[in-house]
């Protein structure tokens, strides 16, 4: 039995490119969310998601989601997230300027709400290993850089904990001008929250 259905691609918010499915159909509606990072009253904006002045019907919601657990009950919104870190790295950076974040990043790609707000609140710009992988992303290339040579570094290597533990950041800069770096590291990751739950 065939069926043509409209599939309609929606942001997922979880990273750059990441989608959900919206599948319309004469047998209904079905929306397949993957992972999705959505932040409050997103949804509602989204206009896709409506038939005029009202939500469509969806008789089936497909939730594929790694947070999708009793333990993750209580996952701070990004807005909430982001304060907490630029108040921290504010701090931490108008010490001197020999007084270092580092962003200890896991995933390639994820981060670039949190590179894009902490290079426009402190006027500081994310060291990075690379630029080419954010070369269709030319919105945050204003905010990154290959100059270690700034207070706020997102460099990774394989070995970045052992790096770390030394006082140096991954890319090697352990000092400027000869002065010893202060490094403090941020690990941005919900799973934190399922680990803590008290």
């Amino acid at each position: 039995q065939k069926e043509d259905i409209e599939v309609t691609l929606l942001p997922a918010g979880h990273c750059p490119g990441s989608v959900m499915f919206l599948f319309e159909g004469e047998n209904g509606t079905v929306l397949y969310t993957g992972d999705f990072r959505l932040a409050k009253g997103e949804a509602a904006r989204m206009e896709l998601l409506h038939s005029g002045s009202r939500v469509k019907d969806i008789q089936s919601v497909y939730l594929d989601t790694t947070f999708c657990d009793p333990k993750f009950y209580h996952i701070p919104s990004r807005e909430e997230c982001l304060k907490g870190i630029l108040e921290l790295v504010q701090s931490w950076t108008s010490l001197s300027r020999y007084h270092v974040v580092w962003l200890n990043c896991k995933a390639a790609y994820g981060y670039e709400y949190l590179f894009i707000n902490l290079s426009e609140e402190l006027r500081i710009k994310v060291h990075v290993n690379k630029l080419d992988m954010f070369k269709n992303m030319p919105e945050i290339l204003y905010h990154v850089t290959t100059d270690r040579h700034t207070q706020i570094h997102a460099c990774r290597y394989p070995w970045d904990d052992d790096c770390f533990r030394g006082n140096r950041l991954p890319c090697g800069m352990t000092c400027q001008n000869g002065t010893p770096l202060h490094v403090i590291s941020i690990k941005p990751s919900t799973m934190w929250f399922g680990e803590r739950i008290k």
